[in-house]
């Protein structure tokens, strides 16, 4: 029913999408979805003087026209200037806009009605008298469809010596007060660029709580990818997902950064490379400069105690508790050392990550804790080894509770190796977490000369390797825990469940890394390396400890990670440019044909394309029942697709249309918004 009513208004507006509406005259114009009309604060202007006007719209409800920066498709209002002698026109001027999510894409734009403001000037020598001035107006308008319109408006005015200024009021007032500022001049705003997020921090002396960028440039942000607030004691920072095709950091970013509704700041900053660890259950960094060294070393020992508790690395700790348990007849002597050892593997560990941090940090770059995160290679690995782990830990198979064994004899023969690594396997997972204190304690080392560094990391060290360390030393301590027996067992698979949930998070942040389109994509081949991380442990478990088994298990990991890395290449069909001549041919020769109106501007016709034109089985359909493939780009105006559309009853785009093979069977046209069960039918339908 639905369909029926846009069906048939779409056929009573036919031709209309490039009527000129207005006859140059003053007073609104009803267009397509909206009213348009020039306003101004005052009839008159004085010679020598200036006169605020607006090109005000007023929107059917969820229409929308566009910002100066229409996002991920669209285009802003245009205007073009008959003017009289002695008069000039600023430029069109944009208020504060909003965020328009059409998922996967994003819109920048303003819905229910706007005015762009506009700045007059006279010229002394104007003479006196009345004057009229003309304008072309130029718009794009949507919703589920996008629509251009045009408008002839006109202004009557009076060139009045000695006339009393008048102030804005209404909605021109409003759309004044809206209009971006520069920064106040004891704000200090920086832009901080790495490899995957540009990172904005804007200090005003007080709280803010909400923040969202708006850049002016096209294709330098991910405009539909969350913006990460984080609020400061004296500001904001904010974390925006910088554009895959991004590959030369730019010199500066020019944006507008909005606090609220009604306060906005228009700036350009210079972008200095580097990366900004992301915040987590602590403070802000920038929080972290009253710190002392003694007090951030305190604090990045007392955080790498708790950093113990963290999902990530409790099940370490847990199972080397209970090799504590198990060995307590040992001399004390080699407990010690498996102590020392296991504390060592975790500084050493520590000083590598120190060192590749004041690298980065020589060769201009910054990076903090965790930056490894940024690497898909890592997460991958990382993620694939905790579910392998935590795979054994739920008992599907035996890896020993060294860590590092593949059997007994290898255990014994390498029990001090098996601490050391099990020290660095301590380190690797406890990237991902970051314990309450360590945020203030990193912040303030990673803004310190490369000595203080590495003394607030090596802390942090051995707060992480005290407890095991501390029990090493008094083995007694284990008393205080259950003797041996099946809890153990229970209690291991327990502590799988942390483990898991950390491979479900890591997943979920290895699609973060990749563009909103192909994220799920990604994600999914990444679930397919845990499939076979647990062929690989079942493998293990049902021929344990045979080499065949082992290397196995080792083929299939390395799979896993290739598979988890893979990217596949580009099948997308190739569309031939839309001309009436090659539709004629086609249907000549009695081949279907599959007509895409579309715009670089149409948001929705960017969405249709991405989830379902582009999809693998509407792909495959289109090319095994061969249809000649043809996009009608209307980006510009085109009078022979103007003119196809119009013989199709519909004024906008997008417009999808199947000609079957027989000639003589009617268009078949598809709705605006596709489904791939819908395009997949239509295809079946008119191929044959």
């Amino acid at each position: 029913m639905f369909a029926a009513v846009c069906f048939l208004f779409l056929l009573t507006t036919a031709h209309a999408q490039f009527q000129t509406v207005g006859d140059g005259g003053p007073g609104p114009v009803k267009a397509q979805h909206l009213t348009v009309q020039l306003v101004s604060a005052s009839p008159a202007i004085t010679p020598g003087g200036t006169l605020q006007a607006g090109l005000a719209f007023t929107l059917d409800p969820h229409w929308h026209v566009y910002w100066v920066n229409a996002g991920d498709a669209g285009e802003p209002p245009k205007i073009t200037w008959t003017l009289p002698t002695g008069i000039t026109a600023g430029d069109l001027q944009f208020p504060i806009p909003s965020r328009l999510p059409n998922e996967p894409l994003m819109d920048f734009g303003y819905e229910n009605s706007v005015t762009f403001p506009i700045l007059f000037t006279a010229e002394k020598s104007l003479k006196t008298g009345k004057i009229h001035l003309d304008a072309k107006v130029s718009w794009l308008v949507c919703a589920r469809v996008c629509i251009p319109g045009r408008a002839h408006l006109g202004l009557d005015l009076n060139v009045t010596p000695g006339a009393t200024p008048t102030q804005p009021t209404g909605a021109l007032a409003d759309a004044i007060h809206l209009l971006p500022q520069p920064p106040p001049a004891d704000a200090k705003l920086t832009v901080m660029g790495g490899k995957s997020y540009f990172v904005l921090t804007l200090i005003t002396g007080h709280k803010e709580t909400t923040a969202e960028f708006y850049p002016f440039d096209q294709n330098q942000i991910v405009n539909a990818a969350p913006q990460t607030v984080e609020p400061l004691s004296n500001g904001v920072r904010l974390r925006i997902q910088r554009a895959p095709d991004l590959t030369t950091l730019p010199a500066q970013l020019h944006g507008l950064i909005k606090l609220s509704s009604t306060k906005a700041y228009d700036f350009t900053a210079p972008i200095t490379p580097g990366e900004v660890a992301p915040a987590a259950g602590t403070k802000p960094a920038g929080n972290a400069s009253g710190l002392t060294t003694i007090t951030a070393i305190g604090l990045a020992f007392l955080g790498g105690i708790i950093l113990n508790l963290m999902p990530c690395v409790f099940p370490v700790l847990f199972l080397k508790g209970l090799a504590l348990v198990q060995s307590s007849s040992e001399e004390r002597s080699r407990l010690r050392s498996h102590g020392l050892i296991y504390t060592l593997g975790i500084l050493v560990s520590f000083w590598i990550i120190v060192a590749v941090l004041l690298g980065l940090r020589a060769g201009g770059a910054q990076a903090g804790w965790g930056f490894q995160l940024q690497s898909p290679v890592f997460i991958a690995v990382l993620s694939l080894g905790l579910f392998f782990f935590a795979l054994s830990l739920a008992g599907q198979f035996e890896l020993g509770l060294s860590l590092t064994s593949v059997g007994g004899e290898l255990a014994q023969k390498q029990g001090f190796a098996g601490s050391f690594f099990t020290g660095v396997l301590a380190t690797i997972v406890a990237t991902p977490c970051t314990a309450p204190l360590m945020g203030a304690a990193i912040g303030f080392a990673l803004a310190q000369p490369a000595g203080i560094t590495f003394a607030v990391f090596t802390a942090l060290g051995l707060g992480l390797a005290t407890p095991y360390l501390l029990l090493s030393f008094q083995p007694a301590w284990t008393r205080i825990l259950p003797r041996p027996g099946q809890w153990m067992e229970t209690l291991k698979q327990l502590t799988a469940v942390p483990l898991f949930l950390t491979a479900i998070w890591l997943a979920w942040l290895f699609g973060r890394l990749y563009s909103p389109a192909s994220s799920l994509d990604h994600m999914a081949y990444l679930l397919i390396g845990f499939l076979l991380v647990a062929i690989a442990g079942w493998t293990l478990a049902r021929w344990p400890a045979r080499w065949g088994s082992a290397i196995a298990a080792v083929v299939l990991g390395a799979l896993a990670v290739a598979m988890s890395l893979y990217s596949p290449k580009d099948t997308t069909l190739v569309w031939q440019p839309y001309s009436q001549q090659a539709l004629d041919q086609a249907r000549a020769a009695g081949h279907p044909v599959f007509i895409d109106f579309t715009a670089a501007w149409c948001l929705s016709c960017q969405v249709n394309e991405r989830l379902v034109l582009r999809s693998a089985d509407v792909q495959h359909e289109l090319a095994e029942h061969k249809l000649t493939l043809l996009r009608a780009d209307w980006t510009q105006y085109d009078p022979e697709i103007t003119k196809e559309l119009a013989s199709l009853n519909r004024s906008g785009v997008p417009t999808y249309v199947i000609y079957p093979a027989n000639q003589n069977a009617p268009a078949d046209v598809l709705p605006e918004l596709l489904t791939k069960d819908l395009v997949l039918a239509a295809i079946d339908r008119d191929a044959h």
